[in-house]
């Protein structure tokens, strides 16, 4: 995956810039506002109309949100996704992206859910080794994941 050029992640006051744009004291193109979160147009597309829903708090990562604000980050994707199908931006698809971490391509350390409107020629590939894994593997990942619950 070809890297986009590093953004800042906090203004020239130190303050988180997602934090910044929440409480509006940095600019960005408002699609939904309620008391929780905000979207906006991504400033660096994948394509014409990717959107970012994020809290208005502070949370670093997916673990660090209350599940209640979890689920409601993932509803006002669902909505968003619906409202780009209805507009005349070219959406064939969506993707919703969320990287939790530096080493999952996360740049700005305040949670965030990408809305990216798809279309076969956008250009947005994420590559993998996709093979089939053997079920032994398989089970021992289930066994691990089943004990952590």
């Amino acid at each position: 995956m070809r890297k986009p050029p590093q953004l800042p992640t906090t203004t020239p006051g130190g303050t988180c810039i997602f934090c910044a744009i929440a409480t509006g004291d940095a600019p960005a193109t408002f699609v939904h506002e309620d008391d929780e979160f905000v979207a906006i147009v991504d400033l660096r597309p994948v394509s014409t109309g990717h959107l970012l829903v994020l809290p208005r708090a502070h949370a670093e990562g997916l673990a660090d949100l209350p599940a209640e604000a979890g689920a409601r980050m993932f509803t006002i994707a669902q909505e968003l996704a619906a409202v780009l199908r209805r507009t005349e931006i070219r959406t064939e698809g969506i993707t919703l992206f969320l990287a939790d971490g530096a080493a999952a391509g996360q740049e700005i350390p305040h949670v965030h859910l990408h809305v990216i409107p798809r279309h076969p020629d956008d250009g947005f590939v994420l590559e993998a080794d996709w093979r089939v894994r053997d079920r032994a593997e398989l089970e021992a990942v289930g066994k691990q994941v089943r004990a952590a619950l």
